[in-house]
């Protein structure tokens, strides 16, 4: 279980929303963190992981090398 709590506008917003298709709030905030929770994984597990590289001391390759590598052209 959990609990948020939501602005008022939202909140009514929300209340608006599942009064007038006659569902629950919760599909729709469950919706919209499916909908959200992807992209915030990506924003912070990333940052996560650039920290880690940086706090190695390793040195990271330029993307123009990596493509030469690959056949691609820059």
């Amino acid at each position: 279980m959990l609990t948020v709590r939501l602005p008022a506008e939202m909140e009514s917003r929300l209340n608006v929303l599942s009064e007038s298709t006659r569902r629950p709030k919760s599909f729709y905030v469950r919706e919209a963190l499916e909908r959200a929770l992807e992209d915030i994984e990506d924003v912070y597990l990333g940052e996560a992981a650039l920290e880690r590289f940086r706090a190695g001391g390793k040195k990271g390759t330029p993307i123009e090398e990596v493509m030469r590598e690959y056949g691609m052209e820059p």
